[in-house]
């Protein structure tokens, strides 16, 4: 997960940004030279710090010792307009979006924690984008189906944590235990959009390290798993430094009931969120951009902490969250690559290869399970299965990469 996810409601990555807009027809706007990030330890240079109205295509740099995140930020400096994360040292990203007129800022997060180093003013001129004609009906459908797949999964996760938490509340621990994972899958098909909302998902599901990290109190799902699977006395935090123990002892009932009240409260308000105007405009306003870069998202949150086992520490349920992270992706893929194949021969070769991508990743979690009948826990896969799950994810994430830019040429 983003490890600093306190910036409000508009995220590329969680179809909310307000100052986008994925719906416009080609003739509208052409693609512009690429602007060039350069990511330091302390610094984050971009080449340059206005624009013209339109896609825009940041070519980031990482040359700083830690991953980096490289973020567009609304004029409040808060929310998100576009990123691009998990960007290894030396590596390069690219972040592709289409920009109203308005101003912005620049930021790069070494470390992936934190406020970010060399946030600096973006401005952007020229005329408002527009959509039109047939291409932007068909867009339309597009945005108006995935908005109707994650009401559809907050509308099952309300009950699936409503059931989960009274378990835990009742100390039927075998129970929860059983509810956990299935119930987060939910939760975890349509992930960004709860990123873009504040603090919503810091309280639903941040682990211990980083909600201790950025001075929060603990809460949501992982405060749940960490009651429900009661770690060794000499056991480890995540970051593989600090005392499982330490600052932390089992939950009393009246605890329990305070973090599973809290939990069907934030879970709720997600809930009231995507069934409100402010979501249909959220979508409205980010476009077609918003579901392909939705699609990069979800697979950036399995690169991020499913892969290492990180995510679910305690009860070794990644794969459950894994495997519905790619499913999310895929559904946002599955809406928006007709507009990439209608890009001629290169859009077409894209689409084959990201569709065989997501096959050979399907195939490779076949061989441990399903969400249906559940999957072995985390500890159980071997070195070469990590190495397989590693190679195929970085395999899908080339291609992937290129969506939005192939859709919005």
């Amino acid at each position: 997960m983003i490890r600093h996810r306190i910036l409000a409601a508009t995220a590329a990555t969680g179809l909310a940004a307000l100052a986008l807009s994925g719906c416009v027809a080609k003739a509208d706007v052409a693609p512009q030279g690429a602007l060039t990030v350069t990511s330091t330890d302390t610094s984050c240079d971009v080449s340059t710090a206005t624009a013209t109205s339109g896609t825009l295509s940041f070519d980031v740099t990482n040359s700083s010792s830690q991953v980096t995140e490289f973020y567009l930020l609304a004029d409040d400096g808060l929310r998100i307009v576009g990123e691009v994360e998990n960007i290894a040292p030396g590596a390069e990203r690219s972040l592709t979006v289409v920009a109203q007129p308005g101003s912005y800022f620049t930021v790069c997060k070494p470390g992936m924690l934190g406020d970010g180093v060399g946030k600096a003013a973006f401005t952007v001129s020229g005329e408002a984008v527009a959509a039109t004609g047939d291409d932007a009906e068909q867009k339309q459908k597009a945005e108006d189906l995935y908005g109707a797949f994650v009401k559809a999964q907050v509308e099952q996760l309300v009950p699936a944590v409503d059931t989960l938490v009274a378990a835990y509340e009742s100390g039927d621990d075998a129970k929860a235990k059983e509810l956990f994972p299935a119930t987060r899958a939910f939760y975890e098909r349509i992930e960004p959009v709860a990123e873009s909302l504040g603090d919503l998902d810091p309280r639903i599901d941040y682990r211990e390290v980083d909600a201790k990290a950025e001075g929060l109190d603990w809460t949501g799902f992982h405060r749940l798993e960490k009651d429900l699977w009661v770690p060794a006395q000499d056991a480890l935090n995540s970051d593989g430094e600090t005392p499982a123990w330490k600052d932390w002892a089992p939950s009393t009932p009246e605890e329990r009931k305070s973090y599973g009240d809290k939990l069907i409260a934030d879970v709720a308000q997600l809930n009231t969120y995507v069934h409100s105007d402010d979501f249909a405009a959220a979508l409205k306003a980010q476009g077609i951009a918003g579901i392909s870069n939705g699609s990069i998202a979800l697979l950036d949150e399995v690169a991020k902490g499913k892969i290492s086992g990180e995510e679910d520490w305690w009860s070794g349920t990644d794969l459950w969250d894994f495997t519905a992270n790619v499913e999310g992706s895929k559904m946002a893929f599955s809406l928006v690559k007709d507009f990439a194949d209608a890009k001629g021969d290169t859009g077409k070769k894209l689409v084959t290869e990201i569709q065989q991508g997501y096959d050979d990743l399907d195939a490779a979690l076949a061989k441990h399970g399903s969400l249906t009948a559940g999957f072995v826990n985390y500890s159980a896969l071997t070195e070469s299965d990590k190495r397989e799950f590693t190679d195929l994810i970085n395999a899908l994430a080339e291609p992937l990469s290129k969506l939005t830019s192939t859709i919005l040429e």
